[in-house]
Parts: structure tokens; sequence; C-alpha cells
């Protein structure tokens, strides 16, 4: 084929999104909410300019290409700032999440080299926690009091303030842009890299119809976290179609929450299902208050939603939409929308299917494999652990850790055990650590949950596995009830035989005020397992 027909190699870089909110959307609106609850505005032209000028401070501090540098902030607009600055001067995105214990921390920003570091003010003890552990070149700190800083700290607005816009140097697609860490449930955390390309590309598909469904004409509210898995895409998204952004800091209680959702006329927002279980509440505490008639979906992923839930918001009027996703799938894999075919079904049928993970996404590639090392077929019976690969799936962990997760043809094994349906829609059963094997038989404790919160006395449910003598493990089941209601094992026992035969049920049911939750909102069974165990 002739060299002057083929298509131009177009670098797929951050810096392409954050030039495209800078010329075709610069006046859309960023929205944000500060920790002490006041609201501000600024716009995607504003952040990108901003991110020139902090880049150019940046280089001046010594910061280079493939340089890591760390964040510690909440969903604002300096960290918009950084997520542009950052992978556009070539340097690599580094967030942290303040939550986590600062041992682990200091393994992470440890781990990952990180030269300097951007910190709310609000978050300053997070630093101080981990500062003895970890030597920053540099801390810069985004603040708003007029209280003195510390020796050798930098103030973020000063700092940018005398610095020149940069304009973006020719990145590599294929380079580092950003990093994020695995919970660390099962060993230390661990680092996946993404690259220019993998981030260009999520987005892109990520915004079509048959996945988040957003266009310019949205309002996207992203609960998940900045410091979480890239805030799922949404906000390289929001600035490469021209989404409005709305941030609503650390403040993510219910009432809270619908404030912006009603107040900013919010279209799109996405979380983890407690976020959704908590703004369930409210709305059951005042359903007239809030005009939510704009909002078109609430993305929930990062733990699966119970059909209960969904059908709850369906009475408010809201749909929630499930999505399934990884740290190591940059990370949505696969988002779940009614098939046409289901329409018409009943009712019961249509939830069932929302309630699953999905299809894969365009370019994203799905198998299962059974215990027996073989392919499962496509049957929605047959279990396995769920195989993925893709241009945002990671090959391999910073450092080479973890390699044995990874096929040396690039498929990744996601510990997620799942049945895959006739048309692809993929149901996920359990996480591999928490399946629960009875006498030679799984039990999907997902499944037990799910049934054990559609009961109206019971708030949340987590089910684990515990010894025992005869059967190798039974099912025990940790429960937090509803204000008013009384512990009632029998109840629950009974609730749950009209779907389980008898060897499936739990043989313990534990009432708790609270269920453990890691650092970005799933429950901790770990902590389940050590309690109860014994």
């Amino acid at each position: 084929m002739r060299e002057g027909l083929m298509m131009d190699d177009f670098p797929l870089t951050v810096s392409y999104v954050a030039e495209r909110a800078e010329t075709f959307y610069p006046g859309r609106e960023v929205v944000f909410r500060r920790p002490d609850g006041t609201v501000g505005r600024t716009t995607f032209g504003d952040c990108a300019h901003r991110a020139r000028c902090l880049a150019s401070a940046l280089a001046e501090l010594g910061i280079g290409p493939g340089d890591p540098v760390a964040t510690i902030m909440w969903n604002q607009p300096e960290h918009l700032e950084a997520y542009f600055a950052l992978p556009s001067m070539g340097a690599v995105l580094h967030t942290l999440n303040p939550r986590l214990h600062p041992d682990e921390l200091s393994f992470i920003v440890g781990d990952a080299e990180d030269r300097a570091l951007i910190v709310d003010e609000s978050l300053l003890d997070v630093y101080r926690a981990i500062a003895d552990a970890h030597t920053f070149e540099s801390v810069i700190v985004v603040r708003r009091s007029d209280d003195s800083l510390p020796e050798g700290l930098l103030d973020y607005e000063a700092l940018i303030a005398g610095a020149e816009p940069m304009c973006w140097p020719q990145a590599q697609e294929r380079a580092a842009a950003a990093i994020c860490y695995t919970s660390g449930t099962t060993g230390r955390p661990k680092g996946v890299v993404y690259s220019n390309r993998s981030l260009v590309l999520h987005s892109l598909v990520v915004a079509l119809p048959d996945a988040k469904g957003l266009s310019s004409r949205d309002v996207v509210l992203p609960v998940v976290p900045m410091f979480h898995a890239n805030a799922w895409g949404l906000i390289y998204t929001a600035a490469l179609i021209g989404s409005g952004l709305v941030l609503p800091g650390p403040r993510l209680d219910g009432e809270s929450l619908l404030e912006l959702l009603a107040g900013e006329r919010v279209t799109v927002t996405a979380g983890v299902p407690t976020v959704w279980m908590a703004i369930l509440d409210a709305l059951g505490r005042e359903p007239d208050r809030w005009d939510l008639s704009q909002l078109g979906a609430l993305l929930v992923g990062g733990s699966a939603a119970p059909p209960s839930m969904i059908e709850a918001f369906d009475r408010h009027g809201l749909t929630v939409v499930h999505a399934w996703g990884l740290t190591e799938t940059s990370p949505v894999g696969s988002v779940s929308r009614l098939p046409r075919e289901l329409d018409d079904a009943p009712a019961a049928e249509r939830y069932a299917d929302r309630a699953r993970q999905g299809v894969a996404l365009p370019l994203v590639q799905i198998r299962g494999r059974g215990d027996d090392g073989e392919l499962i077929p496509w049957d929605d019976s047959a279990m396995g652990e769920l195989e993925v690969r893709g241009p945002w799936v990671a090959r391999g962990y910073l450092g080479g850790a973890g390699a044995d997760r990874f096929t040396d043809d690039g498929w990744f094994m996601t510990g997620d055990i799942v049945t895959i349906d006739e048309r692809g829609s993929i149901r996920i059963c359990d996480r591999s650590k928490d399946l629960v094997k009875s006498g030679g038989e799984w039990i999907s404790s997902v499944d037990l949950e799910n049934r054990l919160m559609a009961h109206p006395d019971v708030a949340e449910a987590a089910v684990i596995a515990i010894p025992d003598d005869r059967w190798g493990e039974r099912p025990l089941a940790a429960i937090v009830l509803r204000d008013g209601a009384a512990e009632d094992a029998p109840a629950l026992r009974e609730h749950l035989a009209s779907d389980y035969a008898k060897w499936q049920l739990p043989d313990r049911f534990e009432f708790i005020d609270e269920i453990p939750r890691t650092a970005t909102g799933k429950f901790k069974k770990t902590t389940l397992r050590e309690m109860f165990t014994a």
C-alpha cells in the first residue's frame, strides 16, 4: 500500500484531552465544594490554564519526564489541574488514598518512588504521618487559610502565580501517565501504571451510549474519589467530550450529595453501593425535598448492587446502571444495560439482568476458566474465574509483583468468579477468596448478601466463610439492622429458604452495629473473619 494513503499516526495523549477541554469547552463549568461546605465555581478553561502554570512550576522544581508526583486531595479543582498537568508535561500522576493506614501509604510512596507531593491543607495530618518514612523533594500545599506554612512546604497558589503557562511537549502515547495502587486486600498493594494511550482509549469508550452514555449536554458528579482508580475515568471523559463537572469534596453523606445532585441539575453520577444506600435513606426520610428529575443514571460499581436497591431507586424514578471493573482495568471493563429483547420481560427478569455486571466494553475481551483449567461455556451455569484483556487492561504490576496473575498472551486473571450467559453478560458470583466451599460445593456469598438485603429489616449484610470440622467451611451472615428492627435469625433464615437449599443457608447470623469497610468503601471481610472465626 502506498505510504501516502496511510492514516496519520496521531498520538493519543492526555495533553490532547487537556487541550480539547481548553479549546472547545473553556466556559464549561466545574463546580466544587470545599471541606467547610462552601461551594465554588470555575471552568475547564481556567483549570487548563492553571494546569499549564502548575507544570512550569513543577519543572522549575526539577520534575521531568517519567517522574511520579503524588497527590493527597479530594475531588477538587486543584486535583483536576494535576490530572491535566502531570501527564501532559510527561510526568506521572500518582493519586494517594488518604484513608489508608500510614504504614500502607508509606509503602506505596516508597514503592512508587514519588519525588514530589501536592496535598490539600485539610489532609496535612496524612502527610505528616508518612513524612518520616519517605522524603519528598517538594511538598506543595493547597490552602485557603491565612495560617503560615511550616518551613519547607510550598504554597500552591504562590507557586503557580509566578509561573508562565507551559506549551505541552510532544509526549509518547505509550509513556506512563498515571499510577494507581490496588487495595492490598491480599498482600501488599501493587502499582498499576496507566499509559497516555490507555487513558484516552478508555475515556472514548466509556462515553458510548451502552457504556456510561455521556455527552456535552451532561453534568457529571463523580462521588467515586479522584484518588480511587482515576475516578473511574469520569474526569478525563468529561474533559474530552465537554460534560460539566461537579466535584463534591469530602462530604459524601446522603443529604450533602442530594443537595448537589438537585442544586446543580446533575444528570449522571457514580459511586459504590454504600453511598447509594445512604442516599436511599435520605430520600426515604424526605422524598419530596429534592428535585432529581434531571438525574438520568446512577452508575454503581466497586461491589455488587443488590436488586432490592435497584428496585428502590426505581420507585423514586431514578435508574441504577451497574458497571464492573478493577484498578487493573483502568477501571471500567463492563456495563450492564438492559438489552432490548428484555424490554417486555417480567419485572423480576429485568431486575435480575440489571443486577448483572453486564457486557464487556468494546475493545475488552473476556473469558472464564474453571477449576479444571478449561474455559467455561457461556451458559450462565458453569462458574469460573474471569479473565480479561484489552488496550486499557494491565499486563503486569509495577516492579514485577504478582506476575502469576498475568498470562503470557496478555490475559489478566481477575479473581472474580463468574458465570457468563449466551450474549456475553457477566454475573459475578463472588471473589475467589470470598466463596464458601462447603462439602466440596460452592456457595456464593454475594447471592446470599443480595437476598438478605432485600429483607425489610436488613440495612446491610455480609456473608463470610468460617471453618467447619465436618464440611470444611460454612457461611456466616453478619447483619446490620434498620432502625427499630429486632434481631430475628429464624425470620432471616426463612426469608432465604424460599430461594436456597438448606445446605446453602448460613449456620450463624451475627448482628452488629456496622460492617467494617476498606478505604474504598467495600466490605472488609478479612476483619469479619477475624471477629467471628473463633
